[in-house]
């Protein structure tokens, strides 16, 4: 009986890495050794930043929001204007917040009011 040998399976999972390492620089696109640790590199840093995504989006939301809130009134803070929403019943997220300071400025300047509006006064 022949012996199997596993060319085709090791040649498939080896194309499978070089393939995933396609525009790599030097060696690193098309040595399977050095592009196998290149990938699982990269993976790595996409499951990381993945996370760090949302975190940065988070920021800038917030940055906007903050912008627009100092825009309508100077003496309002970013987390003033949040306690006068929650104050005020208002359930809107960051993301859609930030998308109205941009696009809707009349509708984020009702909200910002009624927030404004529901705080206590300054002591």
């Amino acid at each position: 009986m022949a012996r199997v040998k596993g060319g085709t399976v090791t040649h498939a999972r080896h194309k499978k890495v070089t393939d995933q390492a396609k525009g790599y620089y030097g060696r690193r696109k098309n040595t399977f050794k050095v592009a196998a640790q290149a990938v699982d590199k990269a993976n790595q840093y996409a499951t990381r930043d993945r996370k760090n995504r949302k975190r940065n989006f988070r920021a800038l939301w917030i940055q906007r929001i903050n912008a627009a809130v100092r825009m309508y009134d100077p003496e309002l803070t970013y987390s003033r204007f949040i306690n006068g929403l929650a104050l005020a019943g208002i359930e809107v997220d960051r993301k859609v917040l930030a998308d109205l300071a941009v696009h809707e400025p009349e509708a984020f300047i009702a909200i910002a009011a009624q927030a404004k509006a529901a705080l206590p006064a300054a002591a």
